[in-house]
């Protein structure tokens, strides 16, 4: 079965208009803290609660989207996060701005399982890695655009990035409820099954859904290491200006569209999910390795590029493979995967920072030692075979 073209596009629409969202936030929060007589405390506030709330909550919609179909769910969170941006943008006091940074988390957490659910309903695992790979590239559009887009709509007013976030997340809802197809027979078998919370934990138990799940946190936490703390390294260790550091933000950014919107469907229909797994975690090892060891900025470029676009292949990859696994229960275990991939994003730059005030280069190390981990399982624990699942 081959992807329809305009549910892929709907859905990528979806989730770049949330990841631009998220992005716009950041050059503008800064401001609001300081007009709020906050600090930097309660800006780390803000971002864990953030965090913490997608990592909750992500489960418990992609059960919602089983039980109640993904369109409904997809477009329920699309219209709560638009108002908890306007909300944002109307607030006047610290608590207002954080209670509705909270409730953005909460509701933007349905949108990324719901879809990713989607795509495993109406793809063929030929083309699931590819269609997984759209979504990817859009997510990473929205997080490079999604800052320069804040910085240049609040040049005039500081809450114009929230109500613009706001109006199309709006947009985006009536969108996919006016032109998503929902297929009733997948909501009409989940409504023959009991309604429990504990189904959504399946997957952390039997394999190889429980394997995919500890390579997905492994990815996340890879990731989320180098993305905080790649430009404080840049700096401090070859002094480079601001220009040579949008520039290393560039190179990311670039690799991460293409890789994941280009490169990871063909090369799963040649190689395999398996086989690319296992030398994506192989080669972003290596790049960690070499970005660790850069004795000049000229290097550290061609190695991030290269680190890049091995997890760009691998997120793509692992979300289309536990795909598989998930039967009618696609919500779920997609659930279960941004619950995952939240753990990482919240845990590496924790753990990345402490490294760093030992040594610059020991969160790379780090880096490297849990994708050589990530490496050991998937060789010793998954099949090179490609599968022939629906």
């Amino acid at each position: 079965m081959k992807p329809s073209p305009r549910p892929v596009r709907i859905l990528s629409l979806t989730l770049l208009v949330v990841m631009l969202g998220y992005g716009m936030v950041f050059p503008v929060v800064p401001f609001y803290i300081e007009k709020f007589g906050a600090g930097g405390q309660e800006l780390d506030w803000m971002v864990s609660a953030y965090a913490l709330m997608q990592l909750i909550f992500a489960p418990l919609w992609g059960l919602l989207s089983d039980r109640f179909g993904r369109k409904p769910v997809i477009a329920l969170g699309l219209l709560g996060y638009a108002a908890a941006m306007a909300w944002m943008g109307l607030a006047d006091r610290f608590w207002m701005l954080f209670a509705a940074r909270v409730l953005s988390g909460i509701l933007s957490s349905a949108t990324t399982p719901a879809s990713m659910a989607y795509i495993g309903d109406h793809t063929s695992a030929f083309e699931r890695s590819a269609a997984m790979g759209q979504l990817g590239a859009a997510t990473g559009i929205g997080v490079v655009a999604g800052p320069l887009l804040g910085g240049l709509l609040s040049s005039q007013d500081l809450s114009t990035p929230f109500f613009i976030g706001a109006g199309l997340a709006g947009l985006s809802s009536l969108l996919v409820l006016r032109f998503l197809p929902e297929d009733r027979s997948i909501i009409q078998s989940q409504e023959k099954q009991p309604f429990s919370l504990h189904l959504a934990f399946l997957g952390l138990t039997f394999k190889p859904a429980g394997l995919i799940l500890m390579l997905i946190l492994i990815i996340a936490f890879a990731l989320a290491n180098f993305q905080g703390i790649i430009g404080l390294f840049a700096v401090d260790k070859f002094n480079i200006s601001t220009q040579e550091s949008g520039l290393l933000w560039v190179v990311i950014g670039v690799v991460l569209i293409l890789g994941q919107g280009l490169l990871t469907g063909p090369l799963t229909r040649r190689l395999g999910e398996p086989v690319l797994i296992k030398a994506g975690l192989v080669g972003g090892a290596a790049s960690f390795i070499l970005i660790a060891l850069s004795p000049a900025f000229i290097f550290l470029l061609p190695a991030t590029a290269l680190f890049t676009l091995n997890l760009a292949l691998l997120g793509p990859t692992l979300n289309a493979l536990m795909s598989r696994q998930g039967g009618n229960r696609q919500g779920a275990l997609m659930g279960l995967n941004s619950m995952a991939a939240s753990l990482g994003r919240v845990s590496g730059p924790l753990l990345a920072g402490q490294l760093y005030d030992l040594r610059w280069e020991f969160p790379f190390w780090s880096g490297a030692l849990t994708m050589i981990i990530g490496a050991l399982l998937a060789i010793l624990c998954l099949k090179n075979s490609q599968q022939d699942a629906s």
